[in-house]
C-alpha cells in the first residue's frame, strides 16, 4: 500500500510513504512534466496490486499574485491531478486548512512550521522546504485511509 501527497506549484513535490507511516520516495516538481510522470508511472508500477490513495492540496490563486505567476501555479495544479487521474490513483482534495489542522501543524503560510511538523515524524529523513508539505499530506492519506478503514 501506498500513500501520496501532491503540493502543487514549481516549488512542490509529490511524496509517497507506506503502510507504516515510512517515506518512499519524494520527486519534486521543479523537475520536467516527462521526469514527473516517469517517477509517478514507475511508483505506480511497483505497487500495482495494491492499492494506491493520495490527497492533493486544494489551492487557489493568492491576493495581488501576478497573472503570470498564477498561471504558472494553476498549470502546475492542473498537471499534478492529471497525473494522478491518468495514472488511475484513488485521490482528493483537501484544502491546506483541512490537512494542516489534522496534522497539527497550521502554518499561516510559514513553510518552517510544515517543515518542523515533517521532521518531527521523520528525524531521519532529509526534509526540506519542498517536499515537507508534500511528505505530511501523504502522511495525512494515510490517516484518513486507516480512519474509514477503523483501523
Amino acid at each position: 500500500m501506498l500513500f501520496l501527497g501532491v503540493d502543487p506549484g514549481k516549488s512542490g513535490a509529490i511524496a509517497a510513504v507506506g503502510p507504516t507511516g515510512l517515506v518512499h520516495a519524494t520527486c519534486r516538481l521543479k523537475e520536467t512534466p516527462a521526469d514527473v510522470w516517469a517517477w509517478l508511472d514507475g511508483l505506480k508500477d511497483d505497487y500495482e496490486p495494491q492499492p494506491v490513495f493520495g490527497l492533493i492540496e486544494k489551492v487557489g490563486s493568492m491576493p495581488r499574485q501576478g497573472v503570470s505567476s498564477t498561471f504558472k501555479f494553476g498549470y502546475s495544479a492542473g498537471m499534478c491531478e492529471a497525473f494522478i487521474v491518468a495514472a488511475g490513483i484513488p485521490h482528493e482534495l483537501i484544502t491546506p486548512v483541512k490537512w494542516q489542522n489534522r496534522m497539527k501543524c497550521r502554518s499561516g503560510g510559514d513553510k518552517n512550521v510544515t517543515k518542523q511538523a515533517a521532521q518531527r515524524l521523520w528525524p531521519g529523513e532529509r526534509v526540506i522546504h519542498a517536499t515537507a508539505d508534500a511528505m505530511l499530506l501523504a502522511e495525512c492519506a494515510r490517516r484518513i485511509y486507516n480512519e474509514r478503514r477503523g483501523e
